[in-house]
């Protein structure tokens, strides 16, 4: 396996990062240096349409942050804000970018390695052998990825207390329950489920996902007009558009539209 931090695969629309640091996918200062960049180079290649985030083997997704360096990480980004500032930048810049993501839910994933995915638009768990949640408070502290921000959002308030002050962690169907994970799946199928999701994803037309990602991605905290607002945006964005006129033909001719070819 090769000694990088993270690797990449594309199929065709999709791209596949894998978190590389099997058995326990340790989101190290390597690993973090190099996903943001990854992440700018993402947000404007227009040959990438989604995006799957797994971890490397079939152990782990990944256990957080690589907690013996982060005395060196904190101190190479000028302290405690700046080390904290870049995992928010990145995570935000997933969930902004207009490109769905799907995370793999596998093993543990803890800290990190539920912050990252809250980040993600879609989520998929194994049935069995799951751990997730944020288990800072028994290591004496909080989450500082903007899990206490994004986990209510997902799953609720109610839920994220009780994950969070009880640092739980919890199934991939107890997840799925939740609404933590959007489906389930054996392990063993998990990863390909996950890329076939992201290929129907990547299917879609193109400025119209990202049209309605930018809008729900922003819902919290607008007023209902503003949303509708924000729909009637994405409504002029998209109308006329090569992708637009061939769904109208393909539903006229009965047969399955053929997008991002304009």
């Amino acid at each position: 396996m090769s000694e990088a931090p993270l690797v990449t695969e594309q199929r065709g629309a999709v791209l596949i990062i894998s978190i590389n640091d099997a058995p326990w996918n340790r989101m190290s200062a390597a690993f973090m240096d190099q996903l943001e960049v990854l992440v700018d180079e993402i947000a404007v290649d227009e040959t990438i349409r989604a995006v799957v985030l797994t971890g490397a083997g079939d152990q782990n997704f990944s256990v957080g942050m690589n907690l013996k360096e982060i005395g060196s990480a904190v101190a190479a980004k000028s302290g405690t804000d700046g080390f904290f500032d870049q995992r928010w930048r990145v995570i935000r810049a997933i969930e902004t970018m207009g490109k769905p993501w799907i995370a793999t839910f596998f093993g543990n994933c803890l800290g990190g390695g539920l912050e990252l995915p809250l980040g993600c638009q879609f989520r998929l768990a194994a049935e069995e052998g799951c751990a997730i949640g944020l288990p800072e408070m028994d290591l004496g502290t909080v989450p500082a990825w903007g899990g206490s921000a994004r986990l209510p959002r997902v799953v609720g308030r109610t839920h994220a207390i009780d994950l969070i002050l009880r640092a739980k962690k919890i199934s991939g169907p107890e997840a799925f329950r939740i609404g933590l994970a959007n489906e389930v799946w054996p392990l063993a199928e998990l990863k390909d489920r996950a890329i076939k999701l992201a290929e129907e994803l990547a299917a879609q037309p193109r400025l119209a996902v990202k049209h309605m990602l930018d809008a729900l991605m922003s819902v919290e905290g607008k007023t209902l007009d503003q949303s509708l607002a924000d729909e009637r945006a994405a409504v002029h964005a998209t109308s006329g558009t090569p992708d637009a006129r061939e769904g109208i033909m393909a539903f006229l001719e009965k047969r399955k539209p053929v997008f991002n070819h304009g």
